[in-house]
């Protein structure tokens, strides 16, 4: 049985077990910002960068973490941090980070491109999967061992960029198998109100999720992000995926609660590893 957590915001799991680590870890590297302009999404560009953890041994295939928002997201989180600490106690083995901005639409000024980030993130459909599997990811496998075992491959990100990660898991699980989804935006934006529905009425895929959300998020005319929050954890347990999650009592739109969970989190995603991703 899937274990269901609630916790108030700013508190801990407690049942997951974490602990400071000590002072003493490696830090690891983050190279960039590489600029990337697109085919699958003609006209764009983004940053990308790569967190490289001091383990990293280029004989052995390094697993992966894709996060949506790129940096900015990723130093919100305190991710490297988290990672460094995470992997130097073995808690998640040796990975490569991948930290990518939405695209965006230079306009010949530069103080006014045209962001993206709504048609990339919030769409349903294999677009941006593409754009990572037939794009960004083989580029960065040109300087960097990355295991294609999709067992090996977890994908991460917030609000719009939580529908990102969700919807790239979901059409392609044979690529990528561990969803982190914080504030997601299950909401009436281009479709991801559809989601819960499609979870129930398709064949579990070897996917494990951890979903995150706190009681005042937002709701606007798209919806209401903690009933939709809500209604996916429904969905997912009810269809028999390995799902977790993590309710903050007065959490919003924001990564206060997402920082005190996410050692947490990624413990439960990458747990019992290499031992596979079950339905």
């Amino acid at each position: 049985m899937n274990k269901l957590l609630n916790v108030v915001l700013l508190l801990v799991i407690p049942s997951l077990g974490y602990t400071q680590p000590s002072t003493a870890r490696s830090s690891g590297e983050i190279k960039g910002p590489f600029l990337w302009k697109s085919n699958i999404y003609p006209g764009t560009e983004r940053s990308y960068w790569v967190y490289v953890p001091s383990q990293y041994d280029a004989k052995k295939p390094a697993c992966l973490m894709v996060v949506q928002d790129g940096l900015s997201r990723a130093n919100g989180w305190h991710l490297p941090t988290v990672l460094d600490s995470l992997i130097s106690e073995k808690k998640i083995p040796v990975l490569i980070g991948v930290f990518i901005d939405h695209g965006t639409v230079p306009s010949g000024n530069d103080y006014y491109p045209r962001y993206n980030r709504s048609f990339e993130y919030d769409a349903l459909g294999d677009r941006y999967s593409r754009f990572l599997l037939e794009e960004l990811l083989p580029e960065v496998s040109r300087s960097y061992n990355i295991s294609a075992d999709p067992n090996d491959r977890s994908i991460a990100g917030a609000s719009s960029g939580a529908i990102c990660a969700f919807n790239v898991a979901w059409e392609r699980p044979d690529q990528f198998r561990r969803v982190l989804s914080t504030i997601g935006t299950y909401v009436g934006l281009r479709g991801a109100d559809e989601l819960a529905t499609l979870v129930r009425k398709t064949e579990a895929k070897p996917l494990r999720i951890f979903l995150q959300d706190g009681t005042q998020d937002l709701n606007i005319y798209a919806g209401d992000w903690w009933m939709a929050n809500q209604n996916m954890l429904s969905a997912l347990s009810w269809a028999g995926y390995e799902v977790n999650h993590a309710w903050g009592e007065g959490g919003g739109h924001d990564s206060k609660h997402t920082i005190t969970i996410l050692p947490d989190a990624l413990t439960w995603l990458w747990k019992d590893y290499p031992a596979p991703v079950q339905t």
